[in-house]
């Protein structure tokens, strides 16, 4: 038996990096290397638009006022949002479940007033190759046009909007595992079931509602692999990713939309 003995010395540990705690850490460092893939998208759009002497501006009143309820419910669940991180800090566990309910609802209703204004400018004619063409008509002239004269304007608008579309999706699922851990599963399922049934099979929700059963899987792996509670600093960080995603609509809502803006 030897006779070295593991001495354990308390209190002397490696310092927190910047004297906060490693998942707070970690969140930081992902939303920085995630605005390089923002940045670079917003460059794309700003370069198009700069670079093409017929930019389109295709946008009329009803889609500045859809984006601009978008922006608004955006906005409110900031607000929300600021509350659950208050409510798990003073360890208000049933508020910090409301407002933690209340901000995934103004995400939800974000991605659907999205979806429908996606929906309708494919069927007007704005698209990409990969879409499925809508059934009936070939759609308006205008947005016929802009894709075949400029379909740059297309690319870097779907690229844009869409992948701040699925950031806000997995922020509502995200903000549903801490708030509801396991018992979230079979409320993405049926979400997932709705957004399948619900929409075209035109539409590219038709199949980008799979990114919902995509993580309902990955979750069910994370919480049999590692179940746990989800304390205050598991919604410090979650609040973290909600309030980059809601800046981020920050700088598209005037650059893609309001620039874009046809003025009658």
């Amino acid at each position: 038996m030897s006779d070295l003995a593991v001495q354990q010395v308390p209190g002397v540990y490696e310092p927190s990096l910047f004297g906060t705690y490693s998942k707070k850490i970690g969140m930081w460092l992902f939303l920085l290397s995630d605005s390089l893939t923002f940045g670079a998208l917003l460059y794309a759009y700003t370069y198009g638009r700069v670079s093409t002497p017929n930019w389109p501006t295709p946008f009329h009143s009803e889609s500045i006022r859809n984006a601009t309820l978008m922006t608004a419910f955006l906005l409110t669940s900031s607000l929300t949002m600021v509350f659950a991180v208050r409510s798990a800090v003073m360890g208000n566990a049933k508020a910090q479940r409301l407002w933690l309910f209340a901000t995934m609802a103004c995400g939800l209703g974000f991605v659907v007033l999205h979806g429908r204004e996606w929906t309708n400018l494919i069927a007007e004619g704005l698209s990409l190759p990969v879409f499925p063409t809508p059934p009936g008509g070939a759609g308006s002239a205008e947005f016929v046009n802009v894709t075949k004269s400029v379909p740059q304007f297309a690319a870097t608008f779907f690229g844009l909007t869409g992948m701040h579309m699925v950031h806000v999706t997995l922020g509502v699922v995200y903000l549903g595992v801490i708030a509801l851990r396991k018992w979230f599963i079979p409320v993405l399922l049926g979400l997932w079931l709705v957004a399948w049934l619900g929409t075209p099979s035109y539409s590219p929700f038709h199949y980008g509602a799979d990114v919902l059963l995509v993580a309902a899987v990955v979750i069910s792996l994370i919480l049999w692999l590692k179940p746990k509670v989800y304390d205050s600093s598991d919604v410090e960080v979650a609040g973290l990713y909600w309030h980059f995603v809601d800046l981020v609509w920050m700088f598209i809502f005037p650059l893609v939309y309001l620039m874009s803006t046809r003025i009658v």
